[in-house]
């Protein structure tokens, strides 16, 4: 089989603190957790993620904060299939002009490698893939993780969103009947199984080599039934003009995080960053503006990032970490731990611990 994937950026990279996914699925998130009595907003609110701002249209997140909101939610919600609700809830809508490119496609599978093609722009946290298949021509789709080593629960739900997401998106787009041959999952078979089996409708594998959907193709060859050739044309020339705005961003913010990191325990001041880009600040305020970041929410990721993997080091004390990740003192790292994660260093180093085991 031959899969094609998109142009994602592989894992690794980039770095997970790059504000650059549209929050598409912390969005669903909120409303389904609401749904089950769990606020996330405080939560959101925490990283600078109030609802004025999760509303704004050029809002972007990093893989960092989309993966500790979902770690947090499924914590409070104790929800093991949080992930399949979420990715069932979703509409094309939520993807702006790539969701109506989608809906003007000519068949569920040219949709399906369009979306693929242009998945940086849907807000997609895993790395898709598509292809036909050795046997019977179906159509194959493929979720990689990012991060191998992420944390299991919240790789379990982003390929859980993936799926179900695929499923409830051709339901409303092409027909309610719309089910895959076979769903196949890389995580371990959960506790209750008959959630997936009503949502897809076909055998679900868990333990399996890699996330996949595999599509029959009958399905893959249904007409979209807003096919409309001219207005998909029109849209994916917008769509090539935001890939390309996206990676001129991706390259700022790269720059500039691998500067601060290598600049720490001293972080670059704005002013000098901006003469090392030969541009004025304002300019590279602006710039970083149209990432929806700044450099100082920029820097913090940078340091945050540091703490972390400090803290997987038993050997240094709070006080070598603060020094090294550019704090004043231990009172000064331990306020920026709670501030990030709602808990203190030491409880922290020891969930950390207690996770990679």
């Amino acid at each position: 089989m031959s899969l094609v994937p998109g142009p994602a950026d592989p894992p690794g990279t980039s770095r997970s603190t790059s504000a650059t996914i549209q929050p598409n699925i912390l969005r669903y998130l909120v409303v389904v957790a609401d749904e089950r009595g769990v606020d996330l907003r405080p939560l959101l609110q925490q990283m600078a993620l109030d609802e004025t701002v999760m509303r704004s249209a050029a809002l972007r997140v990093s893989y960092r904060q989309g993966s500790a909101v979902i770690r947090r939610a499924l914590e409070l919600t104790r929800d093991e299939h949080l992930g399949l609700k979420v990715g069932a809830a979703q509409h094309l809508t939520a993807w702006g002009l790539l969701g109506f490119a989608l809906m003007a496609d000519d068949t569920l599978r040219h949709a399906i490698e369009t979306g693929v093609k242009y998945q940086n722009l849907s807000g997609a946290m895993v790395v898709w893939s598509a292809g036909v298949g050795e046997e019977d021509d179906a159509f194959v789709l493929r979720a990689d993780l990012p991060d191998p080593a992420m944390d299991p629960a919240v790789a379990s739900f982003l390929s859980e969103e993936a799926f179900a997401s695929v499923v409830a998106l051709s339901r409303l787009a092409v027909d309610p009947a719309f089910a895959p041959r076979a769903v196949e999952f890389s995580f371990p078979p959960p506790r209750q199984r008959d959630l997936y089996d009503a949502l897809f409708r076909c055998p679900v594998r868990f333990g399996a080599p890699a996330n996949r959907m595999v599509i029959d193709p009958a399905w893959a060859r249904v007409r979209m039934p807003g096919r409309d050739p001219v207005s998909y044309a029109s849209t994916l020339e917008t769509l090539d003009a935001q890939m390309a705005s996206r990676r001129d961003q991706q390259d700022l913010l790269e720059v500039l995080e691998i500067s601060v990191a290598q600049g720490l325990p001293v972080v670059p001041s704005f002013g000098e960053q901006a003469r090392r880009h030969a541009t004025s600040e304002r300019t590279l305020r602006r710039r970083l503006a149209d990432c929806g970041t700044t450099y100082e929410a920029l820097a913090e990721g940078v340091r945050r990032e540091r703490v972390e993997q400090l803290l997987l080091r038993p050997e240094l004390t709070l006080r070598d970490i603060a020094r090294q990740a550019g704090f004043s003192d231990e009172r000064a790292l331990r306020r920026a731990v709670r501030r990030w994660h709602g808990t203190s260093p030491v409880q922290l180093r020891e969930r950390m611990r207690t996770d990679r085991l």
